[in-house]
């Protein structure tokens, strides 16, 4: 597995290296037995540190967490035991994925807008629709099943997910709902 052990401001020595690689190693050993890559960043928040994870299946599933505490160790095992908690749920699927899946999941890549938003309108109409574009990026879309996309979305934390659809190809979208329900967008 690669890591990627990176401090905000933070100088991170050796010995937090060492505890990261061996303890996020133990975890990923018990779901995933390919080959990984993982981007941990430590970071001050006033008096805490918070410590976030990001690890990147084989398979192209996505696993994220986030913990602070007021030690530096504490924070990342906080984390760690986000992340632990979030692949046993996911334990099952994860097999039964990889199983039917005979390569990684492929990505398409799509632009991604942020729009600003309009404070001083007050009901008026704009003079022109067009909306101001503040910022502009890159974004991958996964091919996924359904399934897959939801516990994607799960793992990330994420509100909402686009991933093309693999039984017909089209742009689908899944999104968790104000009822804790998910929704899922399926234009035929």
């Amino acid at each position: 597995m690669r890591y990627q052990i990176s401090g905000k401001q933070i100088d991170v020595g050796e010995a937090l290296k060492t505890h990261v690689e061996n303890e996020l190693g133990v975890v990923m050993e018990k779901y995933s037995q390919r080959p990984t890559d993982a981007n941990i960043v430590f970071s001050r928040d006033a008096h805490t540190f918070v410590s976030e994870a990001t690890v990147h299946l084989s398979s192209g599933l996505t696993a994220q967490a986030k913990a602070q505490a007021n030690e530096i160790y504490a924070a990342f095992d906080g984390c760690i035991e986000k992340m632990d908690k979030q692949l046993r749920r996911y334990k099952r699927r994860l097999k039964d994925h990889h199983r039917d899946r005979p390569g990684p999941v492929a990505f398409a890549e799509a632009s991604s807008y942020i729009l600003a938003a309009d404070e001083g309108s007050n009901g008026v109409e704009p003079e022109t629709l067009q909306p101001i574009i503040i910022a502009e990026m890159e974004s991958r879309i996964p091919s996924l099943s359904a399934g897959e996309a939801v516990m994607q979305m799960e793992l990330a934390d994420a509100n909402v997910l686009v991933f093309r659809n693999e039984r017909h190809g089209g742009v689908n979208v899944v999104y968790r709902r104000d009822d804790g329900n998910i929704g899922w967008v399926d234009p035929q």
